[in-house]
C-alpha cells in the first residue's frame, strides 16, 4: 500500500462528476423505489418516514444522514451505541445486532436493512456533496473520539453508500479490518476501484440478506456456511 499524500485528501472532479451522473440517469427509479418503501413504512408504523443521524463525514466533518425509518419511534438508540462499543474494544467481527433479533425494528424492517434499502435516502446527501456512492462508512461522533491517529486517515475521502469494506465481508471482518480497508480505499481510489465496488456490491447485499435470514431461522449459524465462504471471497476478489 502506497504512503498517503495531500492529494489523498481531495475530492477528485471525476468522483463528483460520476455521483452526479449517475445520480441523474437513476433518478426515475430511486424514486419510484423510495415512494414504495414510504408507503411501506407509514402502512406498518406510525411516524416519519425519515430518520436522521448525525455522522462524520470527509475531513472529520459533521453532516445529517438520511435513512428510511426502520425502528419504533422512540427506540432507545444506547442499546446499538453499547453493541458497537463492545465491537470496538474487543476487535470482534462487526455483526449487526439484526442478526441477534432486536424487537425495536418495524415490520419489513429487517429486509430493508439488510438489502441496504434503508439507505436509499442518503443519495439526498450524495446531492449534497456530504457523500459519495463509493466511499468508507460514515461513523458516528462518538466512534470518532475512540479512533488512534492512523484510524483517522479514513476520513481523507468522502463517505460512500457502499465501499471497499462493504464488499469485502463486512459483518465478518473487525473493527481494525474495516479501517485498514478505508485507508486502503483512500490511497488508491479511481475510477474503476469505484466500478468495480459498485459491481460486486448486490452480491455482497445477497450474502447480506442470506446470512440475516439464516440468523433468524437458526441463530446459531457455524462460521464454514456459504455465506461465510462467499462473503471471504468477494473480499479476496476486490482486494488483488
Amino acid at each position: 500500500m502506497k504512503s498517503a499524500t495531500r492529494s489523498d485528501a481531495l475530492v477528485p472532479f471525476w468522483k463528483r462528476a460520476f455521483d452526479l451522473g449517475a445520480l441523474l440517469v437513476l433518478l426515475p427509479v430511486i424514486l419510484l423505489l423510495g415512494l414504495l418503501i414510504a408507503l411501506v413504512i407509514r402502512t406498518v408504523s406510525k411516524g416519519p418516514v425519515l430518520f436522521r443521524q448525525e455522522r462524520v463525514g470527509h475531513l472529520g466533518k459533521k453532516f445529517m444522514l438520511f435513512k428510511f425509518r426502520t425502528m419504533y419511534v422512540g427506540s432507545n438508540p444506547d442499546i446499538h451505541r453499547g453493541h458497537l462499543e463492545e465491537l470496538l474494544a474487543s476487535n470482534k467481527p462487526m455483526t449487526k445486532m439484526d442478526l441477534q433479533g432486536d424487537r425495536r425494528i418495524i415490520p419489513f424492517g429487517v429486509v430493508l436493512r439488510s438489502s441496504g434499502l434503508d439507505e436509499l435516502p442518503q443519495l439526498i446527501n450524495v446531492f449534497r456533496g456530504e457523500m459519495s456512492l463509493v466511499g468508507p462508512r460514515p461513523c458516528m461522533p462518538f466512534e470518532k473520539k475512540r479512533y488512534l491517529p492512523w484510524q483517522k486517515e479514513r476520513f481523507n475521502c468522502l463517505p460512500g453508500l457502499t465501499g471497499l469494506w462493504q464488499v469485502s465481508g463486512k459483518n465478518n471482518t473487525t473493527f481494525l479490518e474495516m479501517i485498514e480497508l478505508d485507508i486502503q480505499y483512500s490511497r488508491t481510489k479511481s475510477l474503476w476501484l469505484d466500478l468495480a465496488i459498485i459491481s460486486k456490491t448486490i452480491p455482497a447485499l445477497l450474502v447480506q440478506m442470506w446470512e440475516t435470514r439464516q440468523h433468524r431461522i437458526h441463530p446459531t449459524v457455524p462460521e464454514d456456511q456459504e455465506p461465510v465462504a462467499a462473503a471471504r471471497s468477494i473480499r479476496e476478489t476486490i482486494s488483488e
